[in-house]
């Protein structure tokens, strides 16, 4: 009875930790799915055009509510796997920067991107109007970014502590072009190339969340 009970007791949070960094593995994958389906079927939608925050606005914006609510929710859900799996530097803070990303997700959810750039379907293609909602998305979208490329660049402090060479290039690589691409995007004025690039960037933030949890995940 004492030798189940202890098997129990150690397999329990071995698995709870598996399963929050298993959220880390599926968050990614499922908002850009999410995001790129609207894109392709969202009437006047243009992905050169538009960031993805503008699908929250019109008839349908509900699906992108849920996908930032969703995504958010499997965000911080991998950041409390992370902060029970990393050890060393970084190991406070990687996981809460990962969490604020998460963060940001959600509080994108409560404050919509205000429409523009023609979206949704009869919007004047000069529409540019700022909102308080539409402020409160851009400190949403300062917090989450801001997070997650520092979150980039803790782990790969903590890689090249642990001598994991490639894995911190990695992360450095990552961060950086996340935050050229966000400012580009701050200073690109709608501009078509940093529309895209950013669209790239988010893709390659979530390949580096679901990266990290899958190399965590892996040694749990």
């Amino acid at each position: 009875m004492t030798t189940t009970s202890a098997s129990a007791a150690n397999t329990t949070p071995r698995v709870t930790l598996r399963t929050l960094l298993a959220a880390g593995l599926v968050a990614g994958p499922l908002y850009t799915a999410v995001w790129l389906g609207q894109a392709a079927t969202r009437e006047g939608f243009d992905i050169t055009r538009h960031p993805a925050s503008l699908l929250a606005n019109g008839g349908p914006g509900w699906i992108q509510t849920a996908n930032f609510v969703i995504a958010g929710i499997l965000s911080i859900a991998a950041a409390v796997g992370l902060r029970r799996a990393i050890v060393g530097r970084g190991s406070r803070w990687a996981p809460r920067l990962v969490g604020a990303y998460g963060v940001g997700l959600l509080l994108a959810a409560i404050f919509p991107a205000d429409p523009a750039a023609g979206f949704p379907a009869g919007t004047p293609a000069d529409y540019a109007e700022i909102s308080t909602r539409g402020m409160g998305h851009f400190v949403a979208g300062s917090i989450g970014f801001t997070g997650l490329i520092a979150a980039c660049l803790v782990m790969a402090a903590h890689y090249r502590s642990t001598g994991r060479t490639g894995w911190a290039r990695y992360s450095t690589v990552t961060g950086v072009l996340f935050l050229g691409a966000f400012v580009g995007l701050m200073a690109g004025a709608g501009k078509p190339v940093t529309i895209i690039a950013f669209g790239v960037a988010i893709v390659l933030g979530w390949s580096w969340i679901a990266a990290i949890c899958a190399d965590h995940r892996r040694t749990t």
